[in-house]
C-alpha cells in the first residue's frame, strides 16, 4: 500500500452506550474516534471536486451513527463496525481506526483507554 494517500478525521468525540456493564449502558459516555484513510487523491486534487474523494463531513456524521447507534460489549467491535463504514467507499484501500474509552470503569487513575484497528479491503469481511 505504499504512495497511498491519506484522509485524517481525530478526535471525533461522541456519545455512546457501549461496555460490559449495566451502568456504561444506561448512563453512556463520551468516546473519541480517529481514523486514518489510505486511498488515491491525485484524482480529488486534479478536478477540485469533492465527487473524487471521500467527503469527510458525510464520513463523520456516519461514524458519529455508529457510535450513537445500537450499544456492543467490546470497543473491539464498535471499531471494526466503523471499519466497515470507512471501507464502504471503494476508493479506501486500508483504514485505520482507533477508539478511546476516555472514561472507561477502571478503579484507577489512566488517561486513556483505547483499541486500534487496520483493515484493508482485500480483508474486508
Amino acid at each position: 500500500m505504499a504512495g497511498t494517500d491519506q484522509i485524517r478525521l481525530t478526535g471525533l468525540t461522541v456519545f455512546g452506550r457501549h461496555g460490559v456493564f449495566e451502568h456504561e449502558r444506561a448512563d453512556g459516555q463520551d468516546f473519541t474516534i480517529d481514523l486514518t484513510l489510505h486511498l488515491p487523491l491525485a484524482d480529488a486534487a486534479a478536478s477540485d471536486d469533492v465527487r473524487d474523494t471521500v467527503h469527510y463531513g458525510v464520513l463523520a456524521e456516519q461514524v458519529a451513527a455508529v457510535v450513537a447507534g445500537d450499544p456492543v460489549d467490546l470497543i473491539e467491535t464498535l471499531a471494526q463496525r466503523i471499519a466497515d463504514v470507512a471501507l464502504a467507499d471503494e476508493r479506501v484501500q486500508m483504514v485505520d481506526v482507533t477508539v478511546h474509552k476516555p472514561h472507561a470503569p477502571i478503579p484507577l487513575t489512566f488517561a486513556d483507554v483505547s483499541v486500534s484497528i487496520r483493515r484493508t479491503r482485500e480483508g474486508r469481511r
